[in-house]
């Protein structure tokens, strides 16, 4: 009895395995399709993804410079809107006089 189950657990295993090969075999087949060959979709995007990253690299350093710009105008920019509310203070006060 011991031998019988034993024949068919190892029958069993050895089914597992042949189908796990076999559905692996179909997916590496499969991915291939998808990106084995320079004209593929696959590398056709990863062409594109290169060449946008080659043409923005140059952004980097840029965006840096530009943000740096930004912040200091934006401290200039609330001393600027303190004088204008001060200014509109005064505009308001005078339209009750007239």
């Amino acid at each position: 009895m011991t031998v019988r189950f034993t024949i068919v657990s190892a029958l069993q295993v050895l089914t597992f395995v042949g189908a796990l090969v076999s559905l692996l075999g179909r997916i590496v087949s499969a991915l291939e399709r998808i990106g084995g060959s320079p004209t593929s979709s696959l590398a056709k995007v990863r062409f594109g993804v290169r060449a946008i990253e080659k043409e923005t690299s140059h952004l980097g350093p840029q965006v840096v410079s530009l943000n740096q710009g930004l912040v200091a105008l934006g401290g200039k920019l609330s001393v600027v809107d303190s004088h204008l509310g001060s200014v509109a203070g005064k505009l308001d006060g005078g339209k009750g006089n007239g």
